[in-house]
């Protein structure tokens, strides 16, 4: 005989909502996805090229080219900013710990 308690529809766990299931992102997480979708547009919108002047070098690339690797040089300087005060913070915290 089957026992009709376990196969109980009302007994069984209800399905997670969107929210429990879903992804939570933080605000870093949702600024950095805006700005990137942001980049995206601005780049498709000014293809045209343009003449960089650089020392004695002279470069004719398109704006969009421009764009990311000025986008990308930002992002990592900005991040080797973070690692070098994650570093300065992590030896701080070693010193408080040595007195």
């Amino acid at each position: 005989m089957a026992d009709h308690a376990a196969v109980d529809p009302s007994n069984l766990p209800s399905p997670a909502s969107s929210q429990q299931a879903g992804i939570r992102l933080s605000g870093g997480a949702i600024a950095a996805i805006s700005g990137g979708v942001l980049l995206v547009i601005f780049m498709a919108q000014n293809t045209e090229k343009v003449t960089l002047e650089f020392l004695f070098w002279d470069f004719r690339w398109p704006l969009w080219v421009v764009v990311l690797l000025s986008a990308i040089l930002g992002a990592l300087i900005w991040l080797g900013l973070g690692v070098v005060r994650r570093h300065r913070r992590r030896v701080d915290r070693r010193e408080d710990r040595r007195a």
